[in-house]
């Protein structure tokens, strides 16, 4: 079987968490890498031995990838995955699939309409701890979620924005803490409940920045179609970035969750506790919140071009978080509880 042809667009920071499992995966052969900084471009393209360019459009063209990477900014999300599947190359975005929903639903239905995987990173699913819990809410040994709650407190100062010409922006970004931090942590939660959000209602602001558009501190409270109540705050004014905090409360036990450690406490007196393991694949560059498991939902999102099958996080699965995100700034914005 020939190799699945890669290209990956935008050179920034999470590039390496893209391009280092590319490069490591036997069936994929990165050919193209794109920025519109041409020197990233050069460099990127220098280190993983593919072709460099500033147009990803021309990059299409020339290289006639199989699948595309689109790690850009939050605005450029929809309009390079619209442009991919329009041009019959499969798509893996970065979160957010876009800044609003419009653009999301209609990419999905494109992917649909053109028979094309589409696939949306949401990697903090397949931490340890993550699945570890998953598995114990699916099995009904913690019986049914009552509540839930999550904690986000990370440092970005000003002097975070000021080395991004997007970032801190609603026209380009989309939002602040909620949709560029704590998407991940309520994505968690939404996908643990396994119910959809009847309403929302939030809050948000701007408390500690002074360069920056958007809010630093956000908090609200979700309900569930099946009851369950969970509540959110999130603020990136703090001193360092703390693990995040996910508790659970459910029917027959208490969970505690960061990142990297779950630990479960049922009500008959049994303990349970994983940490995440060790990962061997070393990306220069990257950051420890972000975790290391990009390389596991890559690998799903090939698994699924082969055999022909939905990618576990796809567009259509993103489109969940999506719309609670939508709804948190609805309602921060407007003050009313949003019906979903």
């Amino acid at each position: 079987m020939d190799k699945i042809k890669v290209a990956i667009i935008g050179c920034g920071n999470i590039f390496t968490m893209h391009a280092t499992p590319v490069s490591v995966m036997k069936e994929l052969s990165l050919v193209g890498v794109c920025d519109i900084k041409r020197e990233r471009a050069e460099r990127a393209a220098e280190k993983f031995g593919s072709a460099a360019f500033t147009d990803y459009r021309e990059m299409i063209e020339k290289v006639r990838p199989d699948a595309v990477h689109v790690c850009t900014p939050h605005n450029l999300h929809p309009v390079i995955t619209e442009y991919a599947l329009n041009h019959g190359v499969h798509v893996l975005s970065e979160k957010p699939m876009s800044i609003n929903l419009e653009d999301a639903i209609a990419n999905v239905k494109l992917a649909e309409n053109k028979k094309l995987k589409y696939g949306v990173i949401f990697q903090c699913r397949y931490n340890d701890a993550s699945v570890f819990v998953k598995r114990a809410l699916d099995s009904g040994r913690l019986g049914r979620i009552i509540s839930a709650r999550s904690v986000l407190t990370w440092c970005k100062p000003d002097s975070y924005y000021s080395l991004s010409d997007w970032k801190g922006t609603w026209a380009k970004e989309g939002g602040g803490v909620i949709i560029d931090q704590a998407i991940h942590s309520i994505d968690l939660v939404n996908w643990f409940i396994g119910s959809s959000p009847a309403k929302v209602y939030a809050s948000f602001a701007n408390r500690g920045h002074k360069i920056m558009e958007v809010e630093d501190s956000a908090e609200g409270l979700i309900t569930y179609e099946n009851g369950v109540k969970y509540g959110f705050w999130a603020m990136n004014n703090y001193g360092c970035d703390e693990p995040i905090e996910i508790r659970l409360f459910c029917e027959k036990g208490k969970v505690e969750l960061t990142y990297n450690d779950a630990y479960i406490r049922y009500s008959d007196g049994e303990e349970c506790h994983v940490r995440q393991t060790e990962d061997t694949l070393v990306y220069e560059g990257g950051k420890d919140y972000w975790g290391f498991q990009h390389i596991k939902q890559i690998r799903n999102f090939y698994d699924s071009i082969i055999n022909d099958s939905e990618p576990e996080i796809s567009g259509a699965e993103a489109l969940k978080i999506q719309k609670i995100i939508c709804s948190i700034y609805e309602s921060g914005r407007t003050g009313k509880t949003i019906l979903m």
